[in-house]
């Protein structure tokens, strides 16, 4: 049952295989798609003339020969699509009505469900006999309340699709499966959990299912992000079109804010790294609003059992996770400190009334498996 795992975006393409036990078997990614791309699949590295999304799928399917996993092999493709709107709220086979359906999502992920869709296409083009599976950023968080998810707009904004989805699900639903694989299923009860990188947010988790999270309509709202502003007043965001048109308000928040606006760097290394007043301040926002939205997310909650931290900052930045570990000290977060300077997996001391987890990202396994459940005939 080895599957090929696709997250497709506007001009890169990351693949990884995995075989029935949930090895990885290859990895690798596409660059640059559109030109002089970079190729890093298997055996295959360097730079190469790539005009476009089913060109990068045959080189993928060319290095996975030439390191021994057969194209003939595989029993499915399984798709990262970011979102799946109000009707796409589980994980499923891709027919010519899920298309559809992703497609009339693109109003809302104008630049990744396009990239998703290009993935698909171009497997069904190289393979046309090969089943394909989606799954959904947006869908781990269709358990989330109706209070939770409407905004106070009226029924004609609704209609537009302005609501709160959600994104990470499918980050998020690796960590709710690893936790409870490592045996913290009874800690874990109310998690709020943190997938900190470029992109930021955080999610309460009650017994496995979401009900609440701090991005919303678009991933641009909750925290402060690499370059994105997270929460800001919307009558702040009609001033920004006033002054600089949609095109560049947008510009603004999406790709010059957030830690780059006020530090001068999106990359929390190079914030460390700088070490200016500007930097100091961006870092101390980054983690001021992680506490700020975790407390909100404890009253969604009504408590806290366990706080996990995942992604690329989540992992590796023992100073991030230590300022938000302490800034939830009113909540009984305790965490040992040489254990958070070290990455350690377990941060709590023994006996402590709240569990943290370092718990490392595995979206693409995850993807993976909920293929493999799928063609096993699960719901």
């Amino acid at each position: 049952m080895t599957v090929l795992v696709v997250n497709a975006g506007s001009s890169s393409v990351k693949v990884a295989v995995f075989d029935e036990g949930l090895r990885e078997v290859l990895a690798g990614r596409v660059t640059e798609i559109g030109g002089a791309a970079r190729v890093e699949v298997g055996p295959l590295v360097g730079a190469r003339v790539v005009p476009d999304h089913a060109a990068a799928m045959a080189l993928v399917f060319e290095a996975m020969e030439e390191a021994g996993v057969s194209v003939g092999s595989l029993k499915a493709a399984a798709h990262r699509v970011v979102h799946g709107g109000a009707s796409l709220v589980a994980s499923c086979r891709v027919t010519g009505a899920v298309m559809a359906e992703v497609e009339a999502c693109v109003p809302l992920a104008p630049l990744h469900n396009p990239a998703n869709l290009t993935g698909m296409r171009a497997v069904g083009a190289l393979v046309p006999d090969l089943p394909q599976f989606a799954s959904f950023d947006t869908a781990f968080h269709a358990t989330v309340p109706e209070v939770a998810a409407r905004y106070a707009l009226p029924a004609e904004a609704e209609a537009l699709g302005l609501r709160r989805y959600g994104f990470h699900g499918i980050s998020y639903a690796s960590v709710v499966r690893k936790v409870q694989e490592m045996g913290g299923v009874a800690a874990s009860r109310r998690m709020l959990v943190f997938h900190l990188g470029n992109g930021a947010s955080a999610c309460g988790i009650v017994d496995g299912r979401s009900v609440g999270t701090t991005m919303g309509y678009s991933p641009l709202d909750g925290l402060t992000m690499g370059t994105r502003a997270g929460g800001i007043d919307g009558n702040a965001v009609l001033r920004l079109a006033e002054v600089h048109g949609i095109a560049g308000a947008g510009r603004i928040l999406n790709r010059e804010s957030g830690l780059l606006g006020l530090g001068g760097a999106s990359d929390m290394r190079a914030l460390r790294r700088a070490g200016t007043e500007e930097a100091r301040f961006a870092v101390a926002h980054f983690c001021y609003w992680a506490v700020r939205h975790g407390g909100s997310l404890m009253a969604a909650m009504g408590g806290l059992d366990a706080v996990c931290f995942t992604g690329g900052i989540g992992e590796n930045d023992a100073g991030v996770r230590a300022e938000i570990l302490r800034g939830l000290g009113f909540a009984g977060v305790r965490f040992d400190a040489a254990a958070n300077a070290a990455g350690a997996e377990v941060l709590h001391p023994e006996g402590a009334d709240v569990a943290v987890w370092i718990v490392a990202a595995e979206e693409e396994r995850q993807i993976a498996m909920e293929a493999m459940h799928l063609m096993a005939g699960g719901a």
